[in-house]
């Protein structure tokens, strides 16, 4: 018996996968307006693939919470919205001070030193650098932070929160001392080179707290930078 041919051609993971990172950058930067309903046979054109690989990539874009979908209407970006931002940052704060717990514990001094070394580079002025490529340093800081504590699946997501929270991420960017936050940046690793865990926790949550008037605010100033095209809106890559 011959094998019954499927109508719709299996996508390449390699096409899935640009797709994804094409959108994924599009939704983080709100590209696409809040509460937009995308429009799938536009997108499929304008990235140059065919239905199947588009909706994979939205799917795991849905899972990953940069999309929405409903059911009968389809996929929408999502808002920007407070009380989730909040949470977000919430699960970051327990993510984080949970893995430098476990960095205290098995973390090298020759792994540690070089994260010093990369503070030392990047410097406590943030000199002609944007909001976005200061928000790129202080992912890539904390993500080397995490990465020490050993976890794997607590890195995945740290990064997924630092996505999911980076447009307001670069609207504070510009209410935040750099000097400040390179200061608390030194006393944690500092504080885990002398595998000082008191202290590490007491920084690490102090620098990732923000209120939920603050993240609004930001929020506010986002909308705007939305519909009102500036010269400084990051554009996704």
């Amino acid at each position: 018996m011959q094998p019954v041919k499927s109508d719709v051609e299996p996508a390449s993971d390699s096409i899935v996968d640009r797709v994804y990172e094409q959108l994924k950058a599009m939704a983080v930067s709100y590209t696409f307006k809040p509460g937009e309903r995308l429009n799938e046979g536009e997108l499929a054109k304008g990235l140059g693939v065919s239905r199947t690989p588009l909706r994979e990539a939205l799917n795991r874009l849905n899972t990953e919470g940069f999309l929405r979908f409903t059911p009968g209407k389809g996929f929408f970006c999502r808002e920007l919205d407070a009380r989730e931002i909040f949470d977000l940052y919430e699960l970051r704060k327990s993510i984080e001070v949970a893995s430098i717990r476990l960095a205290i514990k098995r973390a090298r001094d020759e792994d540690i030193d070089p994260l010093l070394e990369f503070l030392e580079a990047t410097g406590p002025d943030p000199g002609e650098r944007s909001s976005l490529e200061q928000v790129e340093l202080d992912e890539t800081f904390h993500e080397r932070l995490m990465a020490m504590s050993g976890n794997a699946e607590m890195l995945r997501v740290l990064r997924n929160v630092n996505a999911r929270i980076r447009f307001v991420r670069w609207i504070d960017m510009d209410r935040v001392n750099r000097s400040n936050t390179q200061g608390e940046h030194r006393a944690v690793v500092e504080g885990l080179k002398a595998r000082n865990e008191r202290t590490c926790v007491s920084v690490l949550e102090k620098h990732i707290d923000r209120r939920l008037d603050r993240i609004t605010a930001a929020i506010k100033e986002g909308y705007a930078q939305i519909y009102m095209p500036a010269p400084t809106r990051p554009a996704p890559n």
